[in-house]
């Protein structure tokens, strides 16, 4: 009987054994990683439910995934331990694959997923080094979806460490790429991959506001991409939320601090019905600052010593816990309460000297890491072009002849040009100075009629509306508005274009068209493009810290799309570059 039970039992065991260990079929596992992915940024509690059931099965390549996944989801949870041991054992499932096309992709994916924890953990470095390893292996695979994953992963990188710039430059080539390969995503993909990286080209132009407050236009620029990040996070709430905290922040620094504590006070109440931490001690901070800033002291000390308390709680010794006991020493300093002024100062200074040192670190590692990953990518296609060591020496040789010949004729050319820009820019410089002077001691005058001057690509024009009659009361009540609108700057709006004019001035793109050709003598794009000009050339000539900007942030500072275009107009007016006019200055 005893063996009959024994039997029994064993035979249960086994059962339930094969039960639990099973292989996934392929399509069970591909579900299975939507639904992980998809709820990463949704429900993380759901992604661990679904990485549990994918770790049930007993094929390598799934136990691989469901551990490269379990290290992100626990970094996000904040058990750094668990996320490395997760992450060791994700490679030791993957490496016991064969070499295929498969282990390729699966290992780019673990990469991804290592450089995001390394991300959170402000490993910025390591992250990027991730990345890099990760983008090599889909480049084998000419996996666009992967490649553009990483390369927007590397823009992140780049706006934490301080590389605002490039971090915008970057995410915008990207935001092409996207939009051309839409049909290789789903709807879902699609919407959080231009949710990410809207929030940050947002972030990257708030952060370079802060770093130069005169430049006002780049809030309305991440004002723009924080709306947009807004549309595309319909799923993505964590997103969606940090895009409204940011939006907060753009009103605070506009001043428009009733829109801002509205914005903050719903992030509070979301966060905390959402159980959401972080989000809620970021908004918590926002307020305590905001009010810190209108001189609310009772306010801000309630909300910032909640940031501290929570932060002490969790252990996260972030940046709003910096900035809270910043405020919190500022504020019983104006109290005059000098010993919690003086806790609180040195709980600020003994972390701030660690965090900052960290960041700088971080910084500088991921610009070598940058330097040397394209170094590696040159050298790679040195390799491959010149195969044949024979040809390479040859083709070596011509190159340095041709290179010597053009240095020197570029020497002579140069030496040319800049005596040819230097009259130039002269000439320019005493026109401009003239012209100052004399808007200084005259007053504006009413506009006159000017002759009719038409370029060859208004002839078309004239033909077409021969028989245009306007009154001549309309005409220049149409000019008055228009010179009216530049007196406000208002053609450095990039949205300046003849349909936006004509809307504004309450008239139609015909007559507007029509009178800008007749006074001006050229068409509407001509003197829109001359009004961005000259304004720059003439913040050049005034003003010191303007020369110093790169082409493209001049470009974006005058409403144009893009630098090439920018180039070519400034080109066309003054005879030089931007850049050749700055130095001549």
């Amino acid at each position: 009987m005893r063996l009959i039970i024994s039997f029994l039992l064993f035979f249960a065991l086994n059962i339930t054994s094969a039960q639990q260990k099973k292989e996934l079929t392929e399509q069970e596992y591909l579900l299975l990683q939507d639904k992980i992915r998809l709820n990463i940024s949704k429900n993380l509690d759901s992604s661990f439910v679904y990485v549990h059931i994918m770790e049930k099965s007993n094929n390598d390549k799934h136990l691989a995934f469901a551990n490269g996944t379990l290290s992100y989801l626990f970094q996000l949870k904040g058990n750094s331990i668990k996320s490395k041991e997760k992450y060791i054992l994700a490679f030791k499932y993957a490496d016991r694959l064969p070499d295929s096309r498969e282990k390729i992709r699966l290992k780019s994916y673990l990469y991804n997923y290592g450089g995001l924890s390394e991300y959170i953990r402000g490993n910025f470095s390591k992250a990027l080094e991730n990345y890099q390893l990760g983008i090599k292996l889909s480049l084998q695979l000419d996996d666009i979806i992967q490649i553009v994953k990483f390369k927007s992963n590397i823009a992140f990188v780049n706006e934490a460490v301080g590389n605002y710039e490039l971090a915008i430059k970057n995410l915008k080539q990207l935001d092409v790429v996207v939009d051309n390969n839409e049909n290789f995503y789903t709807k879902e993909q699609f919407n959080t991959i231009k949710s990410n990286n809207n929030i940050t080209i947002g972030g990257s132009y708030e952060s370079l506001y802060v770093k130069n407050q005169s430049k006002k236009y780049l809030l309305d620029s991440a004002a723009y991409f924080y709306k947009k990040t807004i549309f595309y996070s319909q799923n993505n709430p964590s997103n969606k939320i940090a895009a409204k905290i940011s939006l907060g922040n753009v009103y605070f620094l506009k001043n428009d601090y009733q829109n801002a504590e509205k914005m903050y006070y719903d992030i509070v109440f979301f966060a905390k019905q959402n159980n959401l931490k972080r989000e809620f001690t970021i908004a918590n901070f926002n307020l305590g600052n905001l009010y810190f800033d209108i001189k609310k002291y009772d306010k801000a000390l309630v909300l910032l010593k909640r940031v501290d308390s929570i932060s002490k709680v969790n252990n996260t010794k972030d940046e709003n816990f910096l900035k809270a006991n910043y405020y919190l020493a500022k504020i019983y300093n104006i109290k005059k309460e000098p010993e919690l002024a003086y806790k609180y100062s040195k709980i600020y200074l003994d972390n701030y000297e660690k965090s900052e040192a960290k960041l700088n670190n971080e910084a500088l590692e991921v610009n070598y890491r940058l330097g040397t990953g394209d170094l590696s990518d040159e050298m790679v296609t040195i390799q491959e072009k010149y195969a044949n060591e024979v040809l390479f020496s040859k083709v070596l040789k011509v190159f340095y002849v041709l290179l010597v010949v053009g240095i020197v004729f570029l020497l002579i050319k140069n030496i040319r040009d800049k005596n040819k820009a230097h009259k130039k820019m002269n000439a320019l410089i005493e026109e401009f100075k003239a012209n100052l002077e004399k808007k200084e001691k005259t007053p504006i005058p009413e506009p006159v009629l000017e002759p009719e001057i038409l370029q060859l690509e208004d002839i078309q024009f004239k033909k077409e509306n021969v028989n245009l009659s306007i009154d001549e009361a309309k005409e220049n009540k149409i000019v008055e508005k228009l010179l009216a609108l530049e007196n406000k700057l208002e053609y450095l709006n990039p949205d300046f274009t003849l349909q936006y004019v004509a809307k504004k001035i309450k008239t139609n793109t015909t007559y507007l068209s029509y009178v800008v050709n007749k006074r001006f003598g050229k068409s509407f794009g001509e003197y829109s493009n001359e009004l961005k000009i000259n304004y720059v050339i003439n913040e050049m000539i005034t003003n010191h810290m303007y020369r110093k900007y790169s082409t493209q942030a001049i470009a974006e500072s005058v409403g144009f799309k893009n630098a090439v275009s920018f180039a070519k107009s400034f080109r066309k007016r003054t005879g030089v570059s931007p850049a050749q006019f700055a130095n001549n200055i």
